[in-house]
């Protein structure tokens, strides 16, 4: 795939004849330097985006031939994405955020709050459902943010530098939460980072960018 923006007169190209094959239950971290494309990567993946030439399937769905309201259709069904800065609303309490990507699924109110309660429950913050974030601390946001992505049950997790902002006691504890997901609950989780010590939880690392070709696995050395 290839990937370029106009900006004024200027043409950059982020990614350039770029192969990449993810297999299904993988946990990929994606490193390279600022401006390497990673993030670029994942919003095609997670059909933020699209392809300029080349093509982009993901679980059997061609999405460089999807109208942007098909994206959008196909991602709410099949992708979580998880931030680096939560992008939490903040005069609404924690479960309200995490109810939010259910309410186009046509689910009734109480298997909302239902389902809202399971994966608080799964990622043992059951009792931040009634604060605001700002009651609450980076890793916690994090965690919320996880359970928005996973409210709708995705196969597929899209994580932009997840740890980015949090210390690094927080980013270990959010780092196996998602390692847990990955291993115990089947999730496809592909993760831009810059983070060594995040990249060492995947199972396999993918260099982006112009040390592309040096893309190597991990295997043995994901915790």
């Amino acid at each position: 795939m290839t990937k370029r923006y106009h900006v004024g007169q200027n043409m950059i190209e982020v990614l350039y004849e770029h192969d990449l094959s993810i297999e299904q239950g993988e946990f990929v971290a994606l490193m390279g330097p600022s401006g390497s494309g990673k993030s670029t990567l994942l919003n095609i993946i997670g059909g933020l985006d699209t392809v300029e030439k080349g093509q982009a399937t993901v679980a059997g769905a061609a999405l460089h031939a999807m109208s942007n309201r098909q994206l959008s259709h196909w991602r709410s069904q099949h992708v979580g994405i998880v931030f680096q800065f939560y992008h939490l609303l903040p005069m609404m309490t924690a479960e309200r955020n995490v109810t939010l990507p259910l309410l186009l699924t046509g689910l009734s109110a109480a298997q909302c709050k239902q389902r809202v309660r399971i994966v608080f429950e799964l990622l043992g913050i059951s009792d931040y459902l009634q604060r605001r974030p700002e009651e609450l601390s980076g890793g916690q946001q994090q965690r919320v943010a996880i359970a928005r992505a996973l409210v709708t049950d995705p196969a597929l997790l899209i994580c932009d530098e997840p740890t980015g902002d949090l210390d690094r006691e927080n980013a270990e504890q959010i780092m196996q939460v998602l390692q847990q997901l990955n291993r115990e609950h089947g999730k496809t989780i592909i993760m831009a980072t810059h983070d060594p010590q995040a990249a060492k939880y995947a199972t396999q690392v993918m260099l982006v960018g112009k040390a592309r070709e040096s893309e190597a696995a991990t295997g043995g050395s994901a915790r």
